[in-house]
């Protein structure tokens, strides 16, 4: 019988089991990454969460102290009045010999160009079909989309995965990668259903033992639900799902009234979200956590849960097909 989970995106990867961990910032750091490596999946560590490309450097080469399994790296693009030094952290990931690489953010064609010509496989992260498409037309290797229940930014035309998925994976002559809303075995069974060839978890991986996020966080996500979630900054078009505290409140409260995003900026600075995850105080800032937050229960390893999913996801597929 034939392997269910050995897909386009495990032989594209080299990977074991088609799990993939976001590229979070502030979290995606060289042990989770490679605890997730380590259990099969693809652990990523996100390259603008190191201060310069040479401490990327450096965390990459902790990476490989860590695993001798495949990882990848995330780079995202994103618009800031003085922008990080985007063609040395490229060249740092391309000198460093990393063989994967996600893209997010806005449309990376030069980043592209030069990791291709390096021979690494990218995945570029989108949240929409017509973004997919374009990242198609530029040479990516695979596509993750992100549908509405995702962590972070879900685009702005409010799509859920259920038919997000199925649409890409329709539109696209590259695997498809299905992120957002997914947390356990039934998520993953359902994304190869819809024409996935592998998920990304983002908020599940955030609730392992190796995230080397506060206790404090990680405990108020496995007491959510999927209801304590909220979306800011929808009035600016950079909409963002964060965890429904008091300071997501009063800068929605804000925006609604007609402010200009000067007057939120000390409520969703970044800095603040990043004391959230260093110190548990999930008061102190706007920080990302999607709607999966209501199927995580626990705080496991990663090696026990990537082969725990694995394991759900082919008990649904046998189910299924009798």
């Amino acid at each position: 019988m034939m392997n269910p989970m050995r897909t386009a995106i495990t032989d594209l990867l080299g990977i074991e089991h088609p799990v993939i961990q976001g590229g979070m910032q502030w979290v995606a750091t060289a042990p989770l990454a490679a605890a997730v490596s380590e259990a099969g999946g693809l652990g990523i560590i996100s390259a603008l969460t190191q201060p310069t490309p040479d401490a990327l450097r450096e965390e990459i080469a902790r990476a490989r102290e860590l695993t001798d399994r495949p990882f990848g790296v995330n780079l995202t693009f994103l618009p800031a009045i003085t922008p990080p030094p985007y063609e040395q952290y490229v060249a740092a990931i391309i000198d460093s010999g990393v063989r994967i690489v996600e893209t997010a953010g806005a449309k990376p064609t030069e980043a592209v160009a030069a990791f291709k010509a390096a021979g690494v496989t990218v995945i570029h992260k989108c949240t929409s079909v017509r973004h997919a498409r374009s990242a198609e037309a530029i040479g990516v290797d695979a596509v993750t989309i992100d549908g509405f229940e995702c962590a972070g930014h879900p685009g702005e035309d409010d799509v859920g995965g259920l038919v997000l998925v199925p649409a890409a994976a329709r539109a696209l002559g590259v695997p498809v990668i299905a992120c957002g809303g997914i947390a356990d075995g039934r998520g993953l069974a359902a994304a190869l259903a819809l024409g996935a060839e592998g998920i990304a978890m983002g908020t599940r991986f955030l609730v392992t033992a190796e995230s080397r996020v506060h206790d404090d966080v990680k405990h108020a996500i496995v007491a959510g639900s999927e209801t304590d979630t909220r979306l800011v900054l929808r009035e600016l078009r950079n909409t963002s799902r964060v965890a429904d505290n008091s300071v997501a409140r009063e800068a929605a409260e804000v925006l609604a009234g007609g402010a200009e995003f000067s007057e939120v900026a000390h409520l969703v600075a970044g800095a603040r979200g990043r004391s959230v995850w260093e110190t548990g105080d999930t008061e102190a800032g706007i920080w990302t956590a999607g709607q999966s937050m209501g199927l995580i229960d626990d705080i496991p390893a990663c090696g026990e849960l990537v082969p725990r999913i694995v394991a759900e996801a082919e008990g649904v597929l046998t189910r299924l097909t009798r």
